[in-house]
Order: structure tokens, then C-alpha cells, then sequence
């Protein structure tokens, strides 16, 4: 079991909560802070002074004092007003995200919120129910106030939830579980909307996902390099260090570590004297991703265990100040930064599927047909790959230089955040295509200069990767080919605790020449 504290959520505790269906807690001491920042919120209410959010109107209505019999109304107006969210639901991984980060951060005691709706949020996380959010209609400032909202709506019971495979109103699996709908009270409604938490749960399984796919670059890249007959001294250690970069010496060392013992790689001047950029610099362009994803993990993990909601109930709640933590400023920058990163991953990989299948460029079967001419072969899959990458450059544009003024111009500067998450989403899944095309190219290529000339890394990969996608004969459909490459390297592929111990360090470089 996985506790929330407010304060030290991890991207693996994450990982396990959202890919692994762990089980989460609440810390013992937080909720001390939890009960006590209420306490605060119900004496503001007892004593009438004029508080935004508890007894005020919202936006440009914060000058709107609330009477006191109204303090609770107001909060069920809130979530009903601002559930306006449009679009396709967010998947499953993501709502759960959201209802676990929204929770994390109310376990850090300055929201106000009353214990029973932090524990409603746990139990829905362990018993599998999962808001469902529509993915568009947040500005990322203020909050993500739209999607938050259908959240929110799952607590009071209203609105819909996915569970057990299935999309269903929150009445009838509340009735179904034997729970209560919540009434919600003062400052509850604005607490659990107010904050970054669809733009960071978006950006966590964007991050998880992203890392993964930075990992099967480097050992589909190995495949490539093999099948081309690259040159192993572009990864010599000295070269690298002599740059500096961590993330490109870290590559370098897997990519030695891929390639040992094969027979199909070669040594300078034994061929050709330079292989070209795609082959040459994979250390340096996958390396300069890894740094990107090392500066998103940073933000993110911050966001995580942040208080972003208004107004904060702080120094053990004697001070209540309305600010602007909700910003998605970080967020957002994070989220365009690796959506950059993961493009040009496809980039690089686009250009080595076209070594691959191009007659002009290697000594191959045109387009690695059985039968070229008659048959066009791997020529098409090509385009496609191209076409990905061609769409990720528009999705790459910068989401957070937009703004738009809202709520009458009180909320003159928005972030537009969780666009840029979903954004980032949409490239990396347009990567991960990219990168199964370059894996199904990469092994017919292998297997035409022969497998068991390779690495036993990239032997053990073919044969693994065989079971999913069959050896090309002759033309066939290749769009279940690559939706089955690309399900497998987002599923299972490979040996995991094989590769963990390449990705934490391969073997020392040995130049056999």
C-alpha cells in the first residue's frame, strides 16, 4: 500500500497506483493536518469575515459576499456551473491520476477540506471507480477548473464514472458499493478544483510512457545500427566524455552494451569511414531527450506534493491568503519541452526506417521486398512514419506563449497547460508508432544480413519480437503490423529485468580492433 502525505509522492509510487492498480493510504499524521485546517475553515464561516471562496462569490464575482445559510449552496453551484468540460474522456489511468494527486494534495492540510471527502477519494481509487472526465475545456489557470469539476461531480454523485470495464452514471455505482453521495460544505467545492491536477495526472503517465519509449529507442536504434553494418567507434567512452553530457555518455554505454559481440557492426574505415547523422549521433539526440526528461520528472514531482488550490489555510491555518499557486506556468513548460523532446525521437528514428528500406542508401532488397517490383514491400510504412512525424512538428508548437483572458479579465493570463499535456500525449503516442515501424524494418533487415550474426541482446529481441510480428514474405496488411509492434512495446516488450540492467549500466567498451 501506497500513503499519502502531501509531501513525498513519487513517479514510481505513481507508476504502481496507475499501471499496477496499487492500493493507496492516508497518512495518520496528515490527517491531523487535515482536521485542523477544517477547523479553521468552520470558524471563518462562524464569524462571518469575508474569505474568498467560502463565503464569496468566484472570479470576477469575488466581491460578492455569500450570506451564511448559502455557504454550502455555493459550493454545489461551483461543481454543477463549472462541469462544462468537452471532448473525449481522459483514459482510466489518467482520471485515477487526477483523483490520486487531488488527494495527495489535500492531505497537505491547507485546503480546508473535512476528512470525510479525503476518504472518499481513497476509497475510489482503491475500488476502482474513475470519474469520468471530458479532456478539453481548461485554461490550466485558476486551476483545471472544467475537468476537476467532473470530478468533484463523482463525490456529490452526479456526473458518470467508468468501472469494471464500463462507462456508468455515479448514482448507480455509489448505490451498487453501498456509498453515500457527499453533500459538500464551505470551501470544499473550490478545494477540489482549484489546482494542476489534470495537467500533472496527464503529464505523469506522459512522463512514465515517454521514459519507456526513450528506453526502446536506444535498443531498436541497436537493431538499425546492426542491420546497417554502423560504426561501433561513434560510441567509444572517450568521445562522449570528452562532450560531457551524462544522458549522452549513459546512451553511448547502452548502446555499446547492444551491440556486444555482434559481427555485423563495424570499425572505422572497414566499410565506410562515417556513418551518417541518424546512425552517428544517436547519443547525442537520444541523450538530449533523457536530459528533457530528467528536467519533466523534476517539475512533475514537485507539482505532485504542491498546494495548488486558493485560497491556502497556512502556518497551522492562522493565515488564509488568496494567491496564485493554481498557475500551470511549470506544468505547461514541462509539457512543451517534452513534447519537443519526444518528436524528435520519432525524427531520428523516421530517418534510420528510411536507410533501412531505401535502395540508394543500403545494399538491400528495394524496400526489403521479397519481390521487388511486384511487390512493393516495407515502401509504404515509410510514408507512414513520415506522416507521424510531419504531425507531431504541429503538435510541438508551443502551447504555453498562447493566453486568453477569462472571467470578465479578472484571470488575465492563463497557461494553457493541460493542452500542452495533451499535446505531449498525442506526440508521444505518434512516437511510439514511428518507433515500431523503425522495430519491424529493423528486423526483416536483420534477419536478410543475418540474425545470428548479431548481438545475443538483439538475437534475444528478434525472437521475442517474432512472436508479434511475423517475418515479411510477401505484402500483406501492415497496419495490423505496426498496431501490434506498437501494443507490444507499450505492453510487454522484451525482457524487463534484462533490460533494467542495460538501462542502469551495460558492460565496460572494449575495442576489439
Amino acid at each position: 500500500m501506497i500513503e499519502l502525505n502531501g509531501r513525498d509522492l513519487s513517479i514510481e509510487q505513481m507508476k504502481g497506483i496507475c499501471f499496477e492498480n496499487a492500493k493507496i493510504g492516508l497518512s495518520k499524521t496528515s490527517l491531523i493536518d487535515v482536521r485542523a485546517s477544517r477547523e479553521t475553515v468552520e470558524e471563518i464561516v462562524t464569524r462571518g469575515h469575508s474569505v474568498y471562496g467560502i463565503n464569496t462569490g468566484f472570479g470576477k464575482l469575488s466581491d460578492v459576499r455569500i450570506a451564511a445559510e448559502d455557504v454550502d449552496s455555493l459550493q454545489h453551484h461551483l461543481i454543477r456551473s463549472h462541469a462544462c468540460g468537452v471532448g473525449e474522456p481522459f483514459s482510466e489511468k489518467v482520471s485515477r491520476a487526477m483523483m490520486v494527486l487531488r488527494l495527495n494534495a489535500l492531505m497537505k492540510g491547507y485546503s480546508g477540506v473535512r476528512e470525510v471527502i479525503v476518504q472518499r477519494l481513497c476509497d475510489l481509487v482503491n475500488l476502482h471507480v474513475h470519474p469520468v472526465i471530458p479532456s478539453k475545456g481548461s485554461l490550466g489557470a485558476s486551476g483545471d477548473l472544467a475537468p476537476l469539476a467532473h470530478l468533484a461531480l463523482v463525490l456529490m454523485g452526479e456526473g458518470e464514472v467508468f468501472y469494471e470495464g464500463d462507462r456508468h452514471t455515479t448514482k448507480d455505482i455509489l448505490q451498487r458499493l453501498s456509498l453515500k453521495p457527499l453533500s459538500l460544505k464551505a470551501k470544499e467545492g473550490l478545494a477540489l478544483i482549484n489546482g494542476t491536477q489534470a495537467m500533472t495526472a496527464v503529464g505523469v503517465i506522459n512522463y512514465i510512457e515517454a521514459e519507456r519509449l526513450a528506453l526502446q529507442c536506444d535498443w531498436v536504434a541497436s537493431l538499425t545500427l546492426q542491420a546497417l553494418e554502423g560504426i561501433r567507434d561513434a560510441f567509444h567512452p572517450s568521445i562522449h566524455e570528452a562532450r560531457g553530457y551524462p544522458e549522452q555518455m549513459a546512451v553511448a554505454e547502452r548502446m555499446r552494451h547492444l551491440i556486444n559481440g555482434s559481427h555485423l557492426v563495424t570499425f572505422q574505415g572497414e566499410k565506410r569511414v562515417q556513418d551518417a547523422y541518424s546512425l552517428r549521433c544517436i547519443p547525442q539526440v537520444h541523450g538530449a531527450t533523457w536530459q528533457t526528461l530528467h528536467y519533466v520528472r523534476e517539475k512533475l514531482t514537485i507539482e505532485m506534493n504542491a498546494a495548488t488550490d486558493n485560497p491556502l489555510l497556512l502556518e497551522g491555518g492562522k493565515v488564509v491568503v488568496s494567491g496564485g499557486n493554481f498557475h500551470g506556468q511549470p506544468i505547461a513548460f514541462a509539457m512543451d519541452f517534452l513534447k519537443i523532446a519526444i518528436s524528435e525521437l520519432a525524427n531520428i528514428s523516421e530517418r534510420r526506417i528510411e536507410r533501412l528500406v531505401n535502395p540508394q542508401l543500403n545494399d538491400f532488397p528495394p524496400f526489403l521486398s521479397a519481390n521487388p517490383g511486384l511487390e512493393s514491400g516495407l515502401m509504404i510504412v515509410q510514408y507512414v512514419a513520415a506522416s507521424l512525424v510531419s504531425e507531431n512538428k504541429t503538435l510541438a508548437h508551443p502551447a504555453s506563449v498562447d493566453s486568453i483572458p477569462s472571467s470578465a479579465n479578472q484571470e488575465d493570463h492563463v497557461s494553457m497547460g493541460t493542452t500542452a499535456a495533451r499535446h505531449a500525449a498525442m506526440v508521444i503516442d505518434n512516437a511510439t508508432k514511428v518507433i515500431a515501424i523503425e522495430l519491424i524494418c529493423s528486423l526483416q533487415a536483420l534477419e536478410l544480413r543475418g540474425i545470428e550474426r548479431a548481438s545475443v541482446l538483439a538475437q534475444d529481441l528478434w525472437k521475442s519480437a517474432r512472436s508479434v510480428v511475423p517475418k515479411v514474405t510477401q505484402d500483406r496488411v501492415f497496419s495490423k503490423d505496426i498496431e501490434n509492434a506498437e501494443k507490444w512495446l507499450k505492453e510487454s516488450a522484451f525482457d524487463w529485468k534484462k533490460w533494467r540492467s542495460v538501462h542502469e549500466g551495460g558492460e565496460t567498451y572494449v575495442d576489439n580492433s
